[in-house]
Order: structure tokens, then C-alpha cells, then sequence
């Protein structure tokens, strides 16, 4: 975890994500990200000078077609010592069911978000930390382009003024190989998605667009990254960003 310590600690200080006080809900949804994400931040209360606590918090989906055993995770919160609640949610069934969507991932990640922010609130935290990592933020500028047409990209830190809660992103400058392996080698207990879009979006289309083009033109996502942040697309310039000098 040594790598992924070191990402994280550069992203919380370079955005200034953590502050002394703040009660932390981590959104775990089963998956590698937000597994090592909840471990980096268990790790890094140890030696990084901020005194903050954490929440861990499972939506369960409600899908009928399988039960998603979160026993694993619970033990795992246990063993670092960390508050841990599931809440049930019919989001799968509105999503799928009611409302029928065909391409289903963007209502669903509002509904997630939104009972993240209400359970945030109802559990007394004042920030809510998601597991998206550096590959994940080039895959949404690309997205953002190609699909809509615009230059964007979701915040590493942004404040909700309606639910007076801050979502951060402390795995922003972590690639997702080193997120894997890290994974891989603590044995986290990943809870595999039966989510029925799984592997089938857009997301996972721009995944392997991106994909194709680092194997022919290596380094061309972190040329993307550092266009971002050289922009300052959003806030990734940093807390410390100020324009580029004219050198005409």
C-alpha cells in the first residue's frame, strides 16, 4: 500500500481534501477502488498530522436477481476498526424496473450519490470520500468531449451547498494498475457487481478506446492528465495553481 499511501497524500494535500475534524463517510460499494481507498484512509490517520475520523457505508442496490453477500466487508471493517453501515436502497428497482432505462448508469449515479449525501448527513459526517481513481478522471474529460462536447471533468473536491456536505476524491492521482495490485496484495475482500450493465457503458468503451491508444502512443494518457491540469479543468491545477506565463 506504500505507492498508493503516497498518491493519496499528495492528492489531500494538493487539493486540500482533509482537515482536522472532519468525519469522513467512505461510499464502499465492494469494488477494489473504494476497498483501498477505505484502507489508505484507515493507514493514513497514523502518520499524515490530520485528525479525522471515518464511516464506511455500503448502499445495497436491491437488485432481485442476486443477494450481494457484504458479510466480507463487514469483517474487514471490523478488523480496521471502522464504523460500517449498510442501507438499503430500491435503486435497482426504479432504475431497471420502473423506469426501464436504457442506458441506465447516469440515473443510477445520481441516485447513489444522493443517498450517499442524505446518509453522510444522517451519520453526522461532513464529507463523503469516492474511490475514483486517476484513469477514471481521464476516462470522464474523454467522455465529457467526445459524448458531450464539452471540456470537463468531475471536481477532486467539491462542495454541495443544498446538503452542506463536501464529496473528495483522495485516489485522484492513483493509476488503477497500482489500485489492483494493492488489492492483490492485501487480500481485500471485493465483492463482485451483479449489477447487469456491468462492463457493458460507455465508460467501459472510452475504458478501451484509451486503452488502444496508450499501447500505440504510450504516455498519451498523462499527456491528457497534464492538459488538465495545466488548464486547471475544474479545480486539478491544485490548491497552488496559477496561470501558465505568456511567452510571447
Amino acid at each position: 500500500m506504500q505507492k498508493i499511501l503516497g498518491y493519496m497524500r499528495k492528492a489531500i494535500q494538493n487539493y486540500r481534501l482533509i482537515t482536522d475534524g472532519d468525519r469522513i463517510l467512505v461510499g464502499v460499494s465492494g469494488g477494489k477502488d473504494s476497498l483501498v481507498l477505505l484502507d489508505g484512509l484507515v493507514l493514513l490517520r497514523r502518520f499524515i498530522g490530520i485528525d479525522y475520523d471515518v464511516v464506511a457505508v455500503t448502499l445495497d442496490m436491491g437488485f432481485t436477481n442476486d443477494k450481494m453477500d457484504f458479510t466480507p466487508i463487514v469483517e474487514h471493517c471490523e478488523k480496521l476498526g471502522v464504523e460500517y453501515h449498510v442501507i438499503k436502497t430500491q435503486i435497482a428497482e426504479i432504475v431497471f424496473d420502473v423506469r426501464k432505462e436504457p442506458s441506465p448508469c447516469s440515473l443510477c449515479a445520481r441516485m447513489r450519490r444522493g443517498a450517499l449525501h442524505d446518509a453522510a448527513n444522517d451519520l453526522g459526517c461532513n464529507k463523503v470520500a469516492l474511490g475514483h481513481n486517476y484513469d477514471d478522471a481521464v476516462e470522464t474529460f474523454v467522455m465529457n468531449l467526445f459524448t458531450e462536447g464539452r471540456i470537463g471533468c468531475f471536481a477532486p473536491s467539491t462542495y454541495l451547498t443544498h446538503k452542506k456536505v463536501t464529496v473528495i476524491r483522495p485516489l485522484v492521482l492513483a493509476p488503477e494498475k497500482e489500485i489492483r495490485r494493492a488489492a492483490r496484495k492485501n487480500e481485500l475482500p471485493v465483492v463482485k457487481s451483479v449489477c447487469p450493465a456491468d462492463g457493458h457503458t460507455n465508460r467501459q468503451r472510452t475504458k478501451d478506446f484509451l486503452a488502444d491508444m496508450e499501447r500505440s502512443d504510450h504516455g498519451f494518457k498523462d499527456r491528457l492528465f497534464g492538459a488538465m491540469q495545466r488548464a486547471n479543468v475544474d479545480g486539478w491545477g491544485g490548491i497552488n495553481w496559477t496561470p501558465p506565463a505568456n511567452k510571447d
